[in-house]
């Protein structure tokens, strides 16, 4: 009886090493180095949507495969970078851009580490004048 436990919670033990199996049923066709080389330019260009710290390309996530299908798809259809960036912005936000527009929505985004930087400089030269020059005190005890 123990040992049927024990084979019971080794296997549930195992289940979720085989989660998820990446199975690329279906590689990426394209019709020559070029169309490529754009595909995979495009794709570093673009984030996992569930990663998020991964590009398209690198990602292994399932949702990445089917983003790459697609995204391949719609260079098929003759749509250009712009078109299919804006198609999954639409879709997913402007989180999908590694490098999102300068827009009035992302100004926070552009001009915060610039902001933050002057206000602390600001800070620092506030502190700095507050401070009265002090002459150093004169030892005399002391042998130089």
């Amino acid at each position: 009886m123990t040992r049927l436990v024990l084979a019971c919670l080794l296997w549930l033990a195992c289940l979720p090493a085989s989660a998820q199996v990446n199975s690329d049923s279906a590689p990426l066709q394209f019709q020559n180095t070029a169309e490529e080389a754009r595909f995979h330019a495009l794709a570093s260009e673009l984030r996992c949507v569930m990663c998020q710290n991964q590009s398209l390309a690198d990602s292994n996530a399932l949702i990445a495969l089917s983003l790459r299908h697609e995204v391949l798809e719609l260079m098929h259809k003759g749509q250009t970078d712009a078109q299919i960036k804006d198609f999954l912005v639409a879709r997913y936000g402007e989180f999908v851009l590694y490098k999102p527009r300068v827009e009035p929505d992302t100004w926070l985004l552009w001009l915060g580490p610039l902001a933050l930087l002057l206000i602390g400089a600001g800070v620092v030269t506030v502190i700095i004048r507050k401070r009265a020059p002090g002459t150093l005190p004169v030892d005399d005890k002391q042998e130089w």
